[in-house]
């Protein structure tokens, strides 16, 4: 049996605090868990699709859709996070960096500054680089850009085509272009998402 709670080397752990968070009693394995996770989050795809009307690029448009992707397993989604993890920005400082991300969003996609593609790719980066919640922060900056490029008009993204919570060559590509991304360059990430 795999511990529950053991994740990747470049994943981010979960506090005590937020293991008791676990809602589903019947979980006991790692597997049980991705099981679990994936069925909420392809709900909160499906809650995010019916409402495409809904003006996306709000503080509370992202809080609710991490709630929506997590809060049948989670007591914790759809919060901000209050402790200190392995990346991410001061917890204190979440709230304003993601208002000041969204405010960023919003200002790029009214004045075109960038293409569709690198608009919602940069919104996911930042939100990875923020890292709001205590976990699940991959799967909804993917889900954000997803949803950002659709209503930019361009497909969603492929994000290698492949899923990415397992450990392997494609997550590796993946946390690389993120690494990349930090250092200003956007290029390997906006590929990696359409690959």
């Amino acid at each position: 049996m795999t511990d529950l709670f053991t994740e990747p080397d470049d994943a981010t752990p979960l506090t005590p605090d937020e293991r008791a968070g676990l809602k589903q009693t019947w979980i006991a394995t790692r597997a049980d868990l991705n099981i679990a996770e994936q069925d909420n989050i392809d709900a909160g795809a499906a809650w995010a699709f019916r409402n495409r009307r809904r003006d996306m690029l709000t503080v509370d448009f992202a809080l609710r859709l991490h709630r929506e992707m997590f809060g049948n397993v989670w007591e914790w989604a759809g919060t901000y996070r209050r402790t200190e993890k392995n990346i991410g920005i001061a917890p204190t400082r979440i709230g304003i960096e993601t208002a000041q991300l969204i405010d960023d969003v919003r200002y790029w996609s009214d004045h075109a500054t960038f293409e569709p593609d690198e608009t919602a790719v940069r919104l996911h980066h930042r939100l990875v680089w923020v890292h709001p919640f205590p976990n699940g922060n991959g799967r909804h900056a993917r889900m954000m850009a997803d949803l950002l490029v659709q209503r930019l008009g361009n497909q969603p993204f492929s994000w290698g085509g492949q899923n990415l919570q397992d450990i392997g060559a494609l997550r590796q590509a993946y946390v690389e272009a993120l690494r990349r991304a930090d250092q200003h360059d956007i290029g390997p990430l906006l590929e990696f998402a359409r690959s």
